[in-house]
């Protein structure tokens, strides 16, 4: 066969067009890995010495207040106002006057009955609020 490309055996010969193709991969391929390496970095982080406090103060003395379901709102035994009073104010005023004695530091914790409606529990929120409360949580 005369002219026709190929030899005898039928093939037909060394095609470097797949190779270029293959080596353009490769080139993609190292570039994006190479900008996709991790840089370390180093963080700045202050850690606590090993010094104590110049003052501890007393500890924090918690105000809890219980909620029952029928929507009674005491403390440590003692009663505050009754349920059909929305403004609570002997709460309010013991709460003022813990906050006057010992601070605005010493948290206030509300423990409602499960079955307590969410109204009463407003109401105490209400309360704590207008008394000045800045630390209060849930039980």
């Amino acid at each position: 066969m005369a002219g026709g490309g190929t030899n005898e055996d039928g093939d037909v010969g060394f095609q470097i067009a797949p190779m270029v193709d293959v080596v353009f991969v490769l080139l993609l391929f190292f570039m994006a890995s190479a900008g996709s390496q991790v840089i370390p970095k180093e963080l700045s982080i202050n850690l606590p010495s090993g010094q104590s406090p110049s003052k501890p103060g007393p500890p924090a003395t918690p105000f809890i207040i219980d909620i029952s379901p029928t929507g009674v709102v005491s403390s440590s035994g003692k009663t505050y106002d009754t349920p059909a009073n929305k403004e609570l104010p002997a709460l309010r005023e013991q709460l003022k006057s813990n906050i006057d004695k010992f601070g605005d530091k010493d948290p206030v914790i509300i423990r409602p009955d499960p079955q307590t409606k969410q109204e009463r529990i407003i109401d105490v929120l209400n309360s704590a609020a207008a008394a000045g409360v800045k630390n209060l949580t849930f039980s």
